[in-house]
């Protein structure tokens, strides 16, 4: 399967309530922002085996069309990481790292749409309440 594996791929993982994410570094290895995989203490950029990445969950490739890079350039950016521990989960995970490897933008598609939940149910709270008052609310009708 790792023959067939292109050089800088955007790998996705699945690990119950998220997506896990990792750079092809070729020869079988992934480098990836450990974060919080083993466990609730941050963990370094690190290059794991293939196995080790997808722990029996499998993967897939994301596709990307602004990919500014060569596959070759994405994973040597990934391997000039290795190492570093600053992770966060709201700024800098493992799904921003991938995203700036391949695109040079820091992005977290997982962290975007959790954001936006709060966004969207107060909407959807409003819409209901204006709706609400205006089946209760009725103006009388002017009588001539």
């Amino acid at each position: 399967m790792t023959e067939n594996l292109p050089l800088g791929a955007h790998l996705v993982t699945p690990r119950g309530w998220y997506s896990h994410h990792g750079i092809y570094a070729g020869n079988g290895r992934v480098v990836h922002y450990s974060g919080f995989c083993s466990g609730f203490h941050r963990g370094p950029v690190q290059e794991v085996s293939l196995a080790e990445f997808e722990c029996g969950q499998g993967f897939e490739i994301r596709l990307h069309a602004d990919s500014r890079y060569s596959a070759a350039e994405i994973a040597a950016r990934a391997s000039s990481r290795l190492g570093e521990n600053r992770y966060a989960l709201f700024a800098n995970n493992c799904e921003h790292f991938c995203q700036w490897c391949v695109t040079g933008c820091a992005r977290c598609e997982q962290i975007d749409q959790l954001l936006s939940l709060p966004v969207a149910i107060a909407r959807r709270a409003v819409r209901a309440v204006f709706s609400g008052l205006s089946t209760l609310v009725r103006l009388p009708s002017a009588s001539l």
